[in-house]
């Protein structure tokens, strides 16, 4: 090459802006496991994120809380952030020798309830008072999550259990799993919502905030049993399920986000926490139909990072 060429693209080069190169560049990922649930306010979290730190691509993958929990702890995938629809989740699997997480903080409530829409049977029938008696007739098909691999698949046993003692219905439960056979049973519940919008299902035990995000009619379940009210959760814990993973005592939903122990991407996983706990953050998950936190709940604050440790409280009875 001629001395006076290479001297061109040297210039040339150089007048190239930094932000393109950084363009060019492959983008640093960020990895999230979250709970099928968190798929739709997280993609808005996700576009926030990306807007404020150019050159990061959040690269989420969702699914039943456990089964996320466990891909990190038993199949050894990379995650920078684990987020699960049961605060349990983490202190149980992820903080089990050798931990995988040393903290974990509050990030949103719900409550468990049943969707449908007009093609359902019994749709204009039932109510916030019936609804136990609708739900166990002959020929009502009834889709959930496996309570083995996903939070609201336990969370629902556990509230029709509790169902079962507020009514005074012993074979409440019974009657209407009975409805809900295994081929009606999905890894997530949110996987279901097309089954029940084509009628090939007429009913879904799901998170109130899915009922809203999809404009779903919904029952609305007492407080009493619907695991949304943290001062209920003393008769909550009368409500157990049983999975293969043990026996389950019901809890308020709380979901939970943690930093995963190694990392690679430590300090972004950190400012996505931040950004998830802020006003900004919170406003995204509300609008979804989560209740929201002001300020968020921790368990193991000290292990948190100071940034982080500035934006939550002590768990109640930690």
């Amino acid at each position: 090459m001629k001395p006076a060429t290479l001297f061109v693209l040297i210039i040339a080069a150089a007048a190239i802006p930094a932000s393109v190169v950084a363009q060019a560049a492959e983008p640093t990922p960020l990895t999230i496991f979250a709970a099928g649930t968190l798929a739709v306010p997280f993609k808005q979290v996700d576009a926030l994120f990306e807007q404020r730190n150019p050159g990061v691509a959040v690269r989420a993958q969702y699914g039943g809380s456990v089964k996320m929990a466990k891909q990190i702890i038993d199949l050894h995938q990379d995650a920078d952030l684990l987020a699960v629809a049961d605060y349990n989740v983490i202190p149980k699997y992820m903080f089990a020798a050798p931990a995988h997480a040393s903290w974990y903080a509050g990030i949103a409530r719900n409550a468990i309830t049943f969707v449908y829409t007009d093609k359902s049977k019994f749709a204009s029938e039932i109510d916030a008072d019936n609804w136990y008696k609708v739900l166990a007739r002959p020929g009502v098909e009834i889709g959930r999550s496996d309570p083995d691999t996903d939070p609201s698949g336990y969370q629902t046993v556990q509230m029709l259990d509790l169902a079962a003692k507020f009514y005074r219905a012993p074979e409440l439960a019974q009657n209407i799993l009975a409805n809900a056979p295994l081929k009606n049973m999905r890894d997530t519940e949110t996987s279901l919502i097309s089954a029940l919008q084509l009628g090939e299902i007429d009913y879904l035990a799901i998170y109130r905030s899915d009922a809203l995000q999809h404009h779903l009619k919904f029952i609305d379940l007492p407080a009493n049993i619907n695991l949304s009210d943290p001062a209920q959760a003393a008769f909550y814990k009368q409500g157990v399920a049983h999975t293969k993973n043990g026996d389950l005592a019901g809890s308020p939903i709380v979901y939970a986000i943690t930093t995963v122990d190694g990392a690679q991407n430590a300090a972004l996983a950190e400012k996505y926490v931040a950004l998830l706990l802020s006003p900004q953050g919170q406003a995204v998950m509300k609008d979804n139909g989560f209740g929201d936190f002001h300020p968020a709940y921790a368990v193991n604050i000290a292990a948190m990072p100071a940034a982080l440790q500035k934006l939550v409280q002590p768990w109640p009875g930690s």
